[in-house]
């Protein structure tokens, strides 16, 4: 009997309806709202969830633990989750499942360059179309027998989560913004207002990002995305 055989063998064993029972994610994600939806998704798969909000604690979770399967944001706050990605696929052993998921699906080709094995586009609340790139990404022994009893269900995070990740932006902004701080607040207010569908946040984020990109003055930007944010906060606590 392999190595791998006996791993599989000493983990529960994965069921239909529960097709990632006994195996680990590790999620790198920095958007608390994001993160609740995975968790979500994770649990209701039957998986164990570990995150880590940065390169930094990613780093400093393989160190301790291998997971089965890895989900890297692209975008983090001290650097390109592309970067981790391939380490990762480098790695030896590797992980079973090494996953890139961003709301810029511009970014797919280069984090499957790198040597990720499926890309998930953001917003992701779909269990269904969750568990199913998942289960097409592990190897054969990880995935249950017969067939899957794939649901249909709709994940709906925490909204608590959401003000966190607002209130987190509205602080950044409130310190020094060099042209990488705006960039970074601007994809990740982008992907956040997505995965909330905000419309009027999207907007301005994309508005931020088009002038940080371009590497030139973005005041009014940096202005109407402060208070759209302001607006979301104080709607919140008058609820």
């Amino acid at each position: 009997m392999d190595t791998l055989e006996h791993q599989a063998q000493s983990l529960p064993a994965p069921t239909a309806d529960r097709p990632l029972l006994g195996l680990t994610v590790l999620v790198i994600e920095d958007s608390r709202f994001a993160c609740e939806a995975m968790r979500l998704l994770c649990l209701r798969s039957g998986a164990r969830i570990r995150r880590a909000d940065s390169l930094r604690a990613a780093r400093r979770h393989l160190q301790v633990y291998r997971p089965s399967i890895v989900i890297a944001d692209l975008g983090l706050p001290d650097g390109n989750g592309i970067d981790l990605i391939a380490e990762l696929a480098q790695s030896q052993p590797r992980v079973d499942a090494l996953l890139a998921i961003s709301g810029d699906t511009h970014l797919a080709a280069d984090a499957l360059a790198a040597g990720a094995d499926r890309f998930m586009s953001k917003p992701l609340q779909s269990l269904s179309q969750f568990q199913q790139v998942v289960l097409a990404a592990l190897p054969p022994h990880h995935r249950p027998l017969g067939l899957s009893v794939l649901v249909d269900e709709t994940i709906t995070p925490d909204t608590i989560a959401l003000q966190d990740d607002m209130a987190h932006m509205d602080d950044v902004l409130s310190g020094p913004c060099t042209p990488q701080t705006l960039e970074y607040v601007a994809q990740f207010l982008t992907g956040v207002a997505r995965s909330a569908r905000d419309a009027a946040l999207e907007q301005a984020a994309t508005a931020l990002a088009a002038r940080s990109t371009l590497g030139l003055p973005a005041i009014e930007e940096q202005r109407v995305i402060r208070s759209v944010l302001r607006q979301r906060l104080m709607r919140q606590i008058a609820i």
